[in-house]
């Protein structure tokens, strides 16, 4: 197991490097070009600049998330060849810097929901939370929510420029079905499958989050049937999963480390979360601790443990403590704590199975 920790760049993160740096057992940085838009090039001068940023320190940049898919590539357009030959372009620059996963969605319009940034939790912190019944309302009374409260970062996925556009992109996406959405996916992956192999980079796709249909939208990879078909569609070894507990623990009948245990030769990436569920469907983002949530830390980690994961993890999200103002969901303070209960749980793993 790799531990990597997520970083928004010089100037677009309150957390450094070499805070990072400070954190046991981290070796890779998830980066990303968040200037850049969906379906744009990524220039290999652009790259080098966040190599230049990471070389000091040590880290390497194995892991990007995300090279956003241009909506013409989900929605089906006749202009998504044009966007998918611009993303292999990316690939095959982020190639010569090293780079062996990247992880990316496909979710339609919303990269991921929640309707608060800064939910009190009993200890005194805050986390993100989703109440479920503000999600039948209308979407954009959420999405100036989610603009207003985001602490002046740029929320990937919520974008001020695209969610100007919400009510285009709500109408061209109002023919895509859910099996018009597989089929785009399959189109996607099918055109850069070579490009990855050429490239030797792993395709790892996100889960839904959250694992349902909202607003009318659909959603594809939801629960472990979904994952099933997604893996057998293309069955490539360089298409792969980037499993989120989070996502898909958010519904309470996913069993997480079920998955991990099926599929865990094509899990590339790993983003570990806990949250606690409420009985009117409602859930809160919580500490990594496994009695602080529902999801099942402890399980999933003996999982990988005993598949003998060999991939990127991080901490994904993390509550807001001890007075940190940050971006949304991504301080140091908890995420930092999140990677020692990790490691504290594979290192025990490999004590008892007498390899420390």
């Amino acid at each position: 197991m790799q531990m990597t920790f997520r970083w928004y760049g010089e100037g677009n993160d309150s957390v450094s490097l070499a805070d990072i740096k400070q954190i046991p057992g981290v070796t890779g940085i998830v980066w990303a070009l968040h200037n850049k838009q969906a379906g744009e090039i990524w220039t290999i001068e652009e790259i080098q600049e966040v190599a230049d940023q990471l070389a000091p320190y040590g880290f390497n940049m194995d892991v990007v998330e995300s090279v956003n898919i241009h909506d013409d590539i989900k929605i089906g357009l006749p202009t998504r060849d044009q966007y998918i030959e611009n993303y292999k372009t990316t690939l095959r620059n982020l190639a010569e810097f090293g780079v062996k996963v990247v992880c990316y969605n496909f979710m339609p319009v919303f990269d991921w929901t929640r309707t608060d940034l800064h939910h009190p939790l009993p200890d005194g912190s805050n986390a993100l939370y989703y109440e479920k019944s503000i999600i039948q309302e209308d979407p954009k009374e959420m999405t100036e929510y989610i603009l207003k409260s985001c602490e002046g970062y740029t929320m990937p996925g919520w974008e001020p420029e695209r969610m100007a556009r919400l009510s285009e992109l709500f109408e061209a996406y109002r023919p895509v079905t859910k099996g018009k959405l597989w089929e785009n996916l399959k189109y996607f992956l099918d055109a850069i499958m070579p490009t990855c192999h050429e490239c030797d980079i792993k395709m790892a796709i996100h889960q839904d989050d959250p694992p349902w249909d909202i607003f009318g939208l659909p959603r594809l990879l939801v629960d472990s049937p979904a994952i099933d078909r997604f893996l057998s569609m293309v069955d490539d070894p360089y298409n792969c999963l980037t499993l989120c507990s989070g996502s898909l623990g958010a519904n309470p009948g996913n069993c997480v480390a079920e998955i991990i245990r099926k599929h865990c030769d094509r899990i590339a990436f790993a983003h570990v979360r806990n949250l606690k569920h409420y009985k009117n469907g409602d859930f809160s983002e919580v500490s990594h601790r496994d009695c602080d949530g529902d999801v099942g830390i402890l399980d999933i980690m003996k999982a990988y443990h005993d598949c003998g994961f060999k991939g990127y993890m991080r901490p994904d999200h993390g509550r807001h403590i001890w007075g940190e103002q940050c971006r949304p969901g991504y301080g140091l303070y908890d995420r930092a704590l999140g990677i020692m209960y990790l490691w504290g749980c594979w290192d025990m793993l490999d004590k008892t199975e007498g390899k420390v």
